[in-house]
């Protein structure tokens, strides 16, 4: 969600690149990307991280920590030149993105440092996300004027081709016992009975 009076592209672009460099100059910057990436071998959605095609954790997780820090730099500089917009610094973003990103915040201890000791704020509220990015909005073009090149495709999906996506998907859940977006199944772990392939939802 963004709001409709949004700061100007360049002044995001020059603060988000600030803050992503003291990000990475903070003493628990390593910590920070090993936490992170380790969080997500324990937990992750049916929904984020599988739509990219051929989805690998060793190989995928490290560039989408990248880019999903990229994006927190982003949404804080928004949120700080906005005066503190919620709205406004809901940026959108791809979902295997928007996961990393909730990988990412789930280090709370390590979160909570790093915004005390760099004086920026994460903004993050999960009831006024979006699902609906596509290419060429403001959130590109405040990547852009950050100076960190081009986005990677692989990562950067517009919501149409996700639901694309999550629609072959699930039709793999269903057919494996899973119901839609592996929210729900009938599996019965007390039961010694072999698994059938019908679902509630």
């Amino acid at each position: 969600m963004t709001s409709s009076s949004m700061p100007e592209v360049g002044e995001v672009g020059r603060r988000a690149a600030e803050i992503l460099d003291k990000m990475q100059a903070h003493p628990a910057y390593g910590r920070l990307q090993s936490s992170s990436m380790k969080y997500s071998t324990c937990w992750a959605t049916f929904t984020g991280y599988p739509a990219i095609s051929r989805w690998s954790l060793e190989r995928d997780a490290a560039p989408l920590l990248g880019e999903a820090l990229r994006v927190l730099a982003l949404k804080a500089a928004v949120f700080e030149l906005c005066g503190g917009d919620e709205h406004a610094a809901e940026l959108l973003v791809p979902a295997p993105v928007d996961e990393m990103i909730h990988a990412v915040l789930a280090q709370f201890t390590l979160m909570t440092h790093l915004q005390r000791d760099l004086g920026v704020t994460f903004p993050h509220a999960t009831e006024l996300e979006e699902f609906t990015y596509t290419r060429g909005g403001i959130t590109d073009a405040y990547y852009a004027a950050a100076g960190w090149g081009e986005q990677p495709l692989r990562y950067w999906l517009d919501s149409a081709e996700v639901n694309r996506r999550l629609g072959l998907l699930n039709e793999r859940y269903q057919a494996a016992g899973l119901g839609r977006d592996g929210r729900s199944h009938d599996f019965d772990f007390d039961r010694n009975e072999p698994v059938g392939a019908g679902v509630s939802g």
